[in-house]
């Protein structure tokens, strides 16, 4: 089994960091998920796209959470020209072959968050460990940077997009788990 290795980056805040592994077989709305979970302020309620990019982060292809093509939009000229794909159904191995690849993911289109996504390697793995799962997580993004009211925050499932102790075991492993408590001793 391979395995990829992404660094996710959020140039709004300098110290924002997460990697993750996620298995080269697994979907992009796999992916998506792990993001949002790890990511404070993040929710299951905003659309969100990844895009393919070349070296010089130029979009060539959208992978969207859900079909957001419409009857006008088929007829319309495409001014982009960027091809269209829904997350569920775009295996990550079927997009990724530059080993540096690079990609971008936008989230909630009317508070536009952008990520920079970029592949660090390849491996193949034997181990029987849960993928995706985040290896590496350094930087929050503020709050205020979301914009959300009082009325909106009663929408989003806390619960759900927080990671419980049990849960973090199944994204971190023990090193992972052992470097951030490093880390964090001052």
């Amino acid at each position: 089994m391979y395995i990829y290795k992404f660094r996710l980056l959020f140039d709004e805040v300098e110290d924002f960091v997460r990697d993750y592994e996620i298995s080269a077989g697994q979907t992009f709305k796999e992916f998506h998920d792990i993001i949002v979970r790890t990511i404070t302020g993040l929710g299951k309620q905003e659309l969100a796209s990844f895009y393919i990019c070349d070296r010089r982060w130029e979009k060539k292809i959208e992978i969207t959470l859900i079909d957001m093509d419409t009857d006008e939009d088929i007829n319309a000229s495409d001014e982009e020209n960027i091809s269209k794909m829904i997350m569920s159904d775009s295996v990550l191995s079927d997009f990724i072959d530059d080993p540096h690849q690079r990609l971008i993911y936008e989230y909630d289109f009317f508070n536009v968050k952008t990520f920079y996504i970029e592949l660090l390697k390849t491996t193949e793995v034997k181990t029987r460990k849960k993928y995706p799962r985040c290896i590496h997580h350094a930087g929050e993004i503020p709050t205020s940077m979301f914009n959300l009211s009082p009325e909106s925050l009663n929408l989003l499932d806390i619960e759900d997009d927080s990671l419980e102790d049990e849960e973090i075991k199944d994204y971190y492993d023990e090193e992972d788990i052992q470097s951030l408590n490093e880390d964090i001793e001052i």
